[in-house]
């Protein structure tokens, strides 16, 4: 079997690593590994607990990619952002990945999460990053001035709350993904892992 560098490097729980349970994961690690292609490490968490895998990725599927008042790819930018920020590459790589298929411009999501203030973001949207920042960095901090300031650039409720939502789910993600030692692939697997994503969301048949 060709196994790539990226897959010979074990996560940080190996008991975890090498217990998968009947699921869709398994069956996607297993295939990966059988062809000697490049998969998601996050595949063994997901495989450690299915049922919990389950409620988890239809959680993710529902913020990330019903429908709602911040588009799927902007949902995507502050998954990755939040990610960068978190210094979780693998997450920031994945979903930056996403993005980039979303709006078929890798230099505009490079240049997001490069500097949002900087980028060819519309103002109202790099005050909704900015929001993601404090609530990433300072959520204790948060008070109803930075909910009117959203308010008052043109954002309603229902996209606060998907903007608060998707931050949150990445913080955690990102933390599951870093303290478990999910390992990175190369830039072409994360392409091609997200390209599926991109297109019918985060439930796998």
């Amino acid at each position: 079997m060709n196994t790539t560098k990226a897959q010979q490097q074990s996560m940080f729980l190996p008991g975890v690593e090498q217990s998968p349970k009947p699921s869709t994961y398994l069956d996607l690690i297993e295939g990966a590994r059988a062809s000697g292609t490049e998969y998601w490490q996050i595949w063994h968490l997901l495989a450690f607990q299915p049922e919990a895998a389950r409620s988890l990725v239809g959680f993710s599927q529902v913020v990330m990619h019903d429908p709602a008042p911040i588009s799927p790819g902007l949902r995507e930018l502050i998954a990755a952002y939040t990610s960068s920020l978190n210094r979780c590459e693998f997450c920031m790589k994945a979903h930056a990945a996403v993005a980039a298929h979303i709006y078929k411009d890798d230099a505009f999501v490079a240049s997001v999460l490069r500097d949002p203030q900087c980028s060819p973001l519309s103002e109202k949207e790099k005050l909704l990053l900015r929001f993601v920042q404090k609530i990433t960095f300072t959520s204790a901090d948060i008070n109803p001035a930075d909910t009117e300031r959203l308010r008052a650039a043109g954002w309603d409720d229902d996209a606060i709350f998907y903007a608060i939502t998707t931050c949150a789910l990445f913080n955690f993600y990102n933390r599951w993904v870093s303290a478990s030692g999910v390992r990175l692939v190369s830039d072409e697997a994360f392409r091609r892992l997200a390209a599926p994503m991109a297109e019918r969301g985060y439930l796998r048949k």
